[in-house]
């Protein structure tokens, strides 16, 4: 399979997986302070989330990379391209 090309698109990827990791320390230090589970919960909730959201955003920019190099770079070309792959990234939003 194809890496991603794109630099935009790494650093996005690459800025969601530090936040994640942020957050991902935090309750680290919250385990480690004693905080409820409930507040616990609640942040490990908000990483899956992260990290859903992270696999998606990086799903749709692999179509984008690869249907974009098979249907040519023209104007109509990416926007329809556009459209469908923002569908599609909705349609993947839901199944979080």
């Amino acid at each position: 399979m194809a890496m991603l090309t794109d630099e935009k698109s790494r650093t996005d990827l690459m800025n969601r997986l530090k936040r994640a990791e942020g957050q991902l320390r935090g309750i680290q230090r919250m385990l480690d302070e004693g905080q409820s589970t409930q507040d616990i919960a609640s942040q490990m909730s908000a990483v899956r989330k992260a990290l859903d959201s992270t696999y998606v955003r990086m799903t749709v920019c692999f179509m984008e990379q690869e249907l974009g190099a098979r249907v040519g770079d023209t104007p109509r070309g990416r926007k329809q391209l556009g459209e469908v792959l923002e569908e599609v990234q909705g349609l993947l939003g839901k199944i979080r």
